[in-house]
C-alpha cells in the first residue's frame, strides 16, 4: 500500500482552485540585472526580463507589468537601493499588484525586507522556478524530486509558503500565510520529510537503474534528447517516435522524462528518451534533485542537443546547456554529442540557406561535428539527424561480408533480427551476398554462427 505525502490528497483537490487562485494573481515581474562596466553581459537583459515573463506565464500568473532595471550595486538588505524600492512601491499600488517576481537570486533577509517595504508576496527566480516544477511534476518520481527541492529551499526562509508541515505543497507556495511560527518544529519536520523523501527516491532509483540494466541485455543504443526549456525537444521526440508527449509553446512543459523506441535507417533501433529542459541559473538543489532522472542523459550513448536556432539568445542558450552538462561530467566537446538546429521554420529563406551550408561544412570540416538544421514541426531534416544517430553509433561497430546459401534461412533471419543490414544481393546461383553491422556484444554470437564471414571495418575504424 502506497504511503500517502502528507497534504497530498489536500493537493489533489487544490490543484485546479489554485490554478484560478494563479490567474488573479496581478504580478509585477522586475528584472533586476548587474552593470557591468565595460564588459558585455552574456545573454541581453530584454531577453533575460521576456524569459522570466515566460516562466510566470508558465503557472498561469497574470503578469500586468515589467520592469528592466540596472543594478550598480547590489544592496544586502534589499538587494535594490532605498530609491528604487520606494518607486515600486508607489508602482505595486497603482496597479493592485499582489505579487511581485524578482528575477534574480534573493536572500531570506532580502525577501523578507521587500515583502515588508512592499506589503505583498516576493518570489525570486529559484522560488518561481520550483513553483513550475511543483505544478508540472506527475510521476510519483517527479512529485519526490520537487518536495524535496522545495524543502531545501524553504529551510532557509522558514517559512514562506506555510505556517505548519501540513501545509506545504509542490506549487504555488508563495499564495499561502506568512508562516513564520514554530520555527524549531518546522526545522526538525522539514529535516524528517526530506529523510523519509532521500529514502523513497532510493527506491526509485533503483529501480531505474533495473529498468536502465534490463535495456542493456536487450540491449539497444539510449539517445538522449537535452537542451534549453521550449526548444522543441518534445515536439522532436513526437516526430521521431509517433508519441503524443505533452509539446507546448510553454517553458518546462516536459519534467518527468519519456522513453520510446524508434527506428533508424538500416532496421537498428534505438531508445529515445525526452527529458527536462535546462535554464541559465538552474537552482543547484533541482540539478541534485533531478540526477537520478538525468541518469539517463549520463549514461546515454548519443546526446541530441536541440537549439531554438531561430531564438535571438540561441547562442547563450547552447552555453547554459553546456554548463549544465558539465556539472553533470559531461564535456561539450564529447564526441556524442549532435547539436540539433530546431525550429528552421521559422528562419527567413536567407538565414535559413546560411545555417543549412554551415551545417553541411561544419566548422571543423569534419562530420560528426556538424550540427543537423532541422524543424520538428514540419519534420524537415529529420532524416538527416536519423541517419547522423545511425552514423555515429557504426562509429563503435564492426561490419563484416558474407555469403549464405539459399536454404540458410534461419541464419538470414538471424541477421535481421540481431544485425543492421547494409547490403544484400543475390548472384545467379542464388546465394545472398550480405554485409552487416553489429554491435560490439553479438559479435561473438555472430562469428561462432558465420565462421566465414569477413571483417570489413573494425569497430572505432
Amino acid at each position: 500500500m502506497e504511503t500517502q505525502v502528507p497534504g497530498q490528497a489536500r493537493l489533489q483537490h487544490q490543484a485546479e482552485p489554485e490554478g484560478a487562485v494563479a490567474a488573479d494573481t496581478r504580478t509585477l515581474v522586475i528584472g533586476p540585472y548587474p552593470v557591468r562596466r565595460g564588459a558585455e553581459l552574456p545573454r541581453p537583459a530584454q531577453a533575460r526580463l521576456d524569459e522570466a515573463v515566460g516562466l510566470a506565464a508558465a503557472i498561469d500568473l497574470d503578469v500586468v507589468d515589467r520592469l528592466l532595471l540596472g543594478v550598480q550595486a547590489i544592496r544586502p538588505s534589499t538587494y535594490l537601493g532605498k530609491g528604487r524600492v520606494e518607486e515600486i512601491a508607489g508602482r505595486i499600488a497603482a496597479e493592485a499588484v499582489r505579487l511581485v517576481v524578482m528575477d534574480c537570486a534573493l536572500s531570506p533577509v532580502q525577501q523578507r525586507n521587500l515583502e515588508k517595504a512592499w506589503g505583498v508576496k516576493v518570489i525570486d527566480r529559484t522560488g518561481l522556478i520550483l513553483e513550475i516544477f511543483g505544478r508540472r511534476a506527475s510521476t510519483r518520481e517527479g512529485t519526490l524530486q520537487v518536495e524535496h527541492a522545495h524543502l531545501a529551499y524553504q529551510r532557509s526562509r522558514l517559512v514562506r509558503s506555510w505556517t505548519h508541515l501540513e501545509r506545504q505543497r509542490g506549487g504555488f507556495g508563495f499564495l499561502g500565510g506568512p508562516g513564520e511560527t514554530q520555527i524549531e518544529a518546522d526545522r526538525r519536520l522539514i529535516q524528517e520529510r526530506m529523510t523519509r523523501i532521500e529514502r523513497e527516491l532510493e527506491t526509485v532509483t533503483r529501480t531505474r537503474g533495473l529498468h536502465r540494466q534490463s535495456r542493456r541485455r536487450v540491449p539497444y543504443p539510449v539517445v538522449a534528447l537535452v537542451g534549453y526549456t521550449n526548444a522543441g525537444k518534445s515536439t522532436l521526440f513526437n516526430r521521431l517516435t509517433a508519441a503524443e508527449v505533452r509539446a507546448e509553446d510553454m517553458l518546462f512543459a516536459t519534467l518527468d522524462p519519456t522513453a520510446r523506441a524508434i527506428k533508424l535507417p538500416h532496421g537498428e533501433t534505438a531508445i529515445l528518451s525526452d527529458t527536462v529542459g535546462f535554464i541559465s541559473d538552474l537552482p543547484t538543489m533541482l540539478i541534485a534533485a533531478f540526477r537520478a532522472t538525468l541518469e539517463d542523459v549520463i549514461e546515454a550513448d548519443i546526446l541530441l542537443h536541440v537549439r531554438d536556432i531561430a531564438h535571438e539568445d540561441t547562442e547563450a542558450q547552447g552555453q547554459d546547456v553546456h554548463t549544465v552538462l558539465a556539472e553533470l561530467g559531461i564535456e561539450p566537446g564529447a564526441g556524442r554529442i549532435i547539436e540539433v538546429w530546431n525550429k528552421a521554420d521559422l528562419l527567413d529563406p536567407p538565414e535559413r540557406e546560411r545555417l543549412l551550408n554551415l551545417s553541411r561544412t561544419g566548422p571543423s570540416g569534419e562530420a560528426a561535428a556538424r550540427p543537423v538544421l532541422l524543424s520538428a514541426l514540419t519534420g524537415e531534416g529529420v532524416d538527416r539527424l536519423l541517419a547522423r544517430i545511425e552514423a555515429r553509433i557504426a562509429e563503435s561497430r564492426a561490419s563484416f561480408a558474407l555469403v549464405l546459401d539459399p536454404a540458410e534461412g534461419a541464419g538470414l533471419h538471424w541477421l535481421y533480427e540481431n544485425a543492421e543490414v547494409l547490403d544484400r544481393r543475390e548472384d545467379a546461383g542464388g546465394q545472398v551476398h550480405l554485409v552487416v553491422r553489429l554491435a560490439p556484444e553479438k559479435e561473438p554470437r555472430f562469428l561462432n554462427r558465420f565462421g566465414a564471414a569477413r571483417r570489413l571495418r573494425a569497430a572505432g575504424g
